[in-house]
């Protein structure tokens, strides 16, 4: 559901009795939790139960499974997740009790007021980005308040309350919540055409980013815009910021870049770069840094959140030391375990880009061992037009696995299913399993000692790890 914008937001605190219809989501969970350590009165309700709705009653939510309208009767204000279709019960009574309904982007907009805000937007890595920011400012002493796509592996959750005025949010562009924001950072990891059915065009698409970039304080109030310009698309935002007065720093490998990674080796499960920054003919070595998760993307996204602290003005060796301990975020070539001699990794990659970079990652993970893939498309529009690039990609694994589509927003299409990506991979090792339990069967029946499985994709694929591990263990 689409719920407007209001022309003003107010802050959190003004806001009443919350309510959250969806609050199982990433975005929303994360709002309420920093409302409920601000003392806010939450409630919230969700579809299934999960763990996240565990930890949100754990910390003084009100929550329900399920939907009814008398659970919206005490709330001042709902914050509504777009997954919610209009018919939902208490939408429909919130409306009729003419209840203050605040999407998700002005809900997150609202307990960011006040605070100094770091923004992290892209079409890939937004996740990881925010959250190595995180912990590198916390690492430095900053403390900020944090807001993430998904779970810190170290604190188990997605959201935080800091002591210091800062914010490091992940700016979503799917529904246009980024231009929502006025941050006084932000961060751009690239621009690729992705989400099409809310923009339309890979132009309106880029477009979209150089209004976010015109949100960002001016470089006078000390604003500042990190952008990866290794890709092409944000690089080529540079020249939008400086029209626009805004300060512009490039990071990555290539030589256009002001702050560049170098001699970067990529061994396993870590990446390891040095570090070099330019300020105008001088160029100083601050140092080597090794992450403890694997992928040439990953040590892109490192070296964004290390300059936004640099050039907040906290020391590198205090930064570097947050980003070495960063054990990762929950479904980003996350480990779920091993069993058999089998390896299993999960990870949220849905558009071909994420699948080639994690796939990289994957390889050198896998080291002598075979590299098996499965694959659950996400959405039947990404799929229509992204599918054929989908399969190309996965062509990299030795062995692929794809399930039909996960259906999220929109309605089935009998001419979009996996099999689009499927026939598109470009060898014969290649399976199609339409189901959870389908493709765990396949995973555990075709992968032997010594091989790396991992299952990518942002729906309900990152159930079949577990699965593959019971299956193994049971010698299946």
């Amino acid at each position: 559901m689409r719920v407007p914008v209001p022309e003003r937001i107010l802050p959190a605190e003004e806001l009443g009795r919350v309510h959250f219809v969806g609050i199982g989501g990433a975005g929303l969970s994360a709002i309420a939790r920093l409302m409920l350590a601000r003392g806010i009165t939450v409630s919230g309700s969700d579809g299934n139960p999960s763990a996240t709705l565990d930890k949100l009653r754990e910390a003084g939510a009100t929550v329900y499974v399920g939907h009814a309208a008398e659970q919206v009767h005490d709330a001042d204000t709902l914050v509504v997740s777009t997954a919610v279709r209009e018919d939902n019960p208490e939408i429909v009574e919130a409306q009729r009790l003419g209840l203050r309904l605040l999407p998700r982007s002005a809900g997150l907009a609202a307990v960011m007021a006040g605070r100094r805000v770091l923004a992290v937007a892209g079409t890939h890595g937004k996740t990881t980005t925010t959250s190595l920011l995180t912990v590198a400012l916390q690492a430095a002493g900053a403390d900020p308040t944090y807001a993430v796509g998904g779970d810190l592996t170290a604190t188990g959750t997605n959201a935080g309350q800091g002591a210091s005025d800062l914010f490091v949010a992940e700016a979503d562009e799917s529904d246009g919540a980024f231009l929502v924001y006025r941050p006084h950072v932000a961060v751009i990891t690239n621009v690729e055409a992705d989400h099409l059915d809310q923009w339309g065009t890979e132009e309106a698409y880029r477009e979209a980013f150089a209004q976010f970039i015109g949100r960002v304080d001016r470089a006078d109030d000390g604003g500042l815009i990190v952008a990866c310009v290794d890709d092409e698309g944000a690089a080529d935002l540079r020249s939008v910021a400086t029209s626009l007065g805004r300060r512009f720093v490039g990071v990555g490998e290539s030589d256009l870049a002001d702050v560049r990674a170098v001699d970067v080796v990529l061994e396993g499960t870590t990446s390891s770069f040095t570090v070099l920054d330019r300020d105008g003919l001088d160029v100083r070595e601050l140092g080597r840094i090794t992450l403890q998760i694997p992928g040439r993307h990953y040590v892109a996204d490192a070296l964004a959140a290390l300059t936004v602290g640099l050039r907040l003005g906290y020391p590198f060796e205090l930064l570097k030391a947050g980003l070495e301990s960063f054990t990762g975020t929950r479904r980003r070539m996350e480990r779920k375990g091993e069993a058999a001699g089998v390896r299993v990794y999960d990870s949220y990659a849905h558009h071909p880009a994420e699948i080639a970079g994690d796939l990289v990652a994957a390889r050198s993970v896998a080291g002598e061992g075979r590299l098996i893939v499965a694959f659950q498309p996400h959405l039947v529009s990404r799929t229509r037009i992204f599918g054929e690039q989908m399969g190309a990609e996965l062509g990299a694994a030795d062995e692929v696995v794809v399930l039909d589509v996960y259906l999220a927003r929109e309605e089935a299409d009998p001419e979009v299913t996996g099999r689009l990506v499927l026939d598109a991979v470009p060898h014969e090792r290649k399976h199609f399993a339409p189901g959870l339990a389908d493709a765990a069967e396949v995973l555990a029946r075709i992968a032997r000692p010594g091989d790396l499985v991992v299952t990518l994709g942002a729906g309900s694929i990152t159930e079949v790890g577990p699965k593959v591990l019971a299956l193994l263990e049971q010698g299946v």
